[in-house]
C-alpha cells in the first residue's frame, strides 16, 4: 500500500494502564492501516481493547494510561506525516489536530453533552476553536448541518438543550459536533449503543452519507457483526488487546480463518432461523486484562487449540493479499497451509 493511499497507520501500538500494583496491557502490539475515504471496523467482545485503541489515537487516555510502544502516523490532507504516538504530544499540536483533522463520536451522548448549554453553543464551541468564523456564519453552517443530519426544525433545535432531545437525536448532535469542521478521519466508538434497531440503522446511514459527501475516512468500533457487514470496507478482529485477524470485509465474511472470528460469526442471528434454534456461544469467559500469557490468548477457549498454542505466541501471518491472521494453524507448516 502506498502512503498516499492511507490516512492513518498504526504500528505495534502498546497501551498500558497502572491499576494499583498491576500493569494492564490493554493494547498489545496492534497494527493496522486506514485507507483514505474507506471504513475500517474494529470488532470484538467488550474489554478487548477497541475503545482504548481509539483513545490512544486521539491522545485521550486517563492519567494512569500511557502509550508504552509503537507508532501512530497520521497523513494530513496534503500528505504530510504527523507522528501522534508520543504521549507528550498531547499539547498544542495535538489539540489542533483533534476535532479538526481527526474527530470522534463517543459512545454515550448522555455523559458527553453538557446539560447546561444549548446544543448549538456546544457545536459552535468546536467550530470556533478550529476556524475563524463569525457568529452568524457559524450558526448558519451549524443549522445547515443539523438539517443534513435529519434533525427537524434545526433553527429551533439550535437553541434547545440536550434533555429536549431523544437518544437518537442526541447521537445526531454528537455526529454534528464531530463533523462540523469536516475532519479527514472520523472515529465512531459504538455510536449505536442503547439505541433501538431502527434508530441504529438511521445513525449508520447518516455516517455513511456524511462519508460520501465529505470523503471522510471512518474507524467504526463495534461488537455487532451485523453492523460490520453493512458498513465496513476493512475489518480488524480484536481479542485481548491484539488484532487476531485483519482483511477486507469480503475476506473476513466469506473466508474467516481465525477460530475466534468464526465463533463470532456463528453467534450472529440469521434472518429466518428457527425460533427454537439456539445461537452458538463462545465457550469460557474473557480472561482478566492483567493476565500474563505464555501462548495464544484465545487458547483456553479455542475449539482448535493444540498443546503448542498454550506456550507459543502466534505470529502475524499473511494468508492472501491484505488478509492477515495471528494463529499457529496458519503459520508456515501449519495444518491449514499443508
Amino acid at each position: 500500500m502506498q502512503e498516499n493511499d492511507h490516512i492513518l497507520r498504526v504500528q505495534d501500538l502498546k497501551t498500558d494502564f497502572k491499576v494499583g500494583r498491576r500493569t494492564v496491557h490493554a493494547v498489545n502490539g496492534v497494527t493496522f492501516d486506514v485507507r483514505r475515504g474507506k471504513t475500517l471496523c474494529i470488532v470484538g467482545e467488550s474489554g478487548c481493547g477497541k475503545s482504548v485503541t481509539a483513545h490512544s489515537i486521539m491522545q485521550l487516555l486517563p492519567p494512569n494510561g500511557t502509550i508504552a510502544g509503537g507508532t501512530i502516523s497520521y497523513y494530513t490532507r496534503d500528505g504530510a506525516c504527523e507522528i501522534l504516538s508520543n504521549y507528550k504530544r498531547s499539547g498544542p499540536r495535538m489539540r489542533a489536530i483533534r476535532g479538526k483533522e481527526i474527530s470522534m463520536i463517543f459512545q454515550d451522548p448522555m455523559s458527553t453533552l453538557n446539560p447546561v448549554y444549548t446544543v448549538g453553543s456546544q457545536i459552535m464551541e468546536m467550530l470556533k476553536k478550529h476556524e475563524k468564523v463569525s457568529k452568524a456564519e457559524g450558526k448558519a453552517r451549524i443549522i445547515r448541518l443539523l438539517g443534513e443530519l435529519g434533525i427537524p426544525n434545526p433553527e429551533i433545535r439550535y437553541d434547545q438543550y440536550p434533555h429536549e432531545f431523544s437518544g437518537g437525536m442526541k447521537q445526531r448532535i454528537m455526529i454534528a459536533i464531530a463533523m462540523i469542521c469536516n475532519p479527514t478521519l472520523l472515529i465512531a466508538d459504538e455510536p449505536t449503543t442503547a439505541l433501538d434497531v431502527t434508530i441504529q440503522a438511521q445513525i449508520l446511514d447518516l455516517i455513511r452519507k456524511m462519508q460520501e459527501s465529505y470523503g471522510t475516512s471512518v474507524i467504526l468500533i463495534t461488537h455487532n457483526m451485523g453492523i460490520v457487514v453493512e458498513i465496513a470496507d476493512d475489518v480488524a478482529v480484536m481479542y485481548m488487546g491484539r488484532i487476531v485477524e485483519f482483511g477486507s470485509v469480503q475476506q473476513i465474511f466469506s473466508h474467516p480463518v481465525h477460530p475466534y472470528t468464526r465463533a463470532l460469526m456463528r453467534s450472529v442471528p440469521v434472518l429466518g432461523m428457527n425460533k427454537d434454534q439456539e445461537l452458538a456461544v463462545i465457550e469460557g469467559t474473557t480472561p482478566d486484562a492483567s493476565t500474563v500469557f505464555t501462548g495464544c490468548e484465545f487458547a483456553e477457549r479455542c475449539e482448535c487449540a493444540r498443546p503448542e498454542c498454550f506456550h507459543r505466541f502466534p505470529k502475524d501471518t499473511e494468508i492472501e493479499a491484505g488478509h492477515r491472521v495471528r494463529c499457529l494453524l496458519y503459520e508456515e507448516g501449519g495444518e491449514e497451509n499443508g
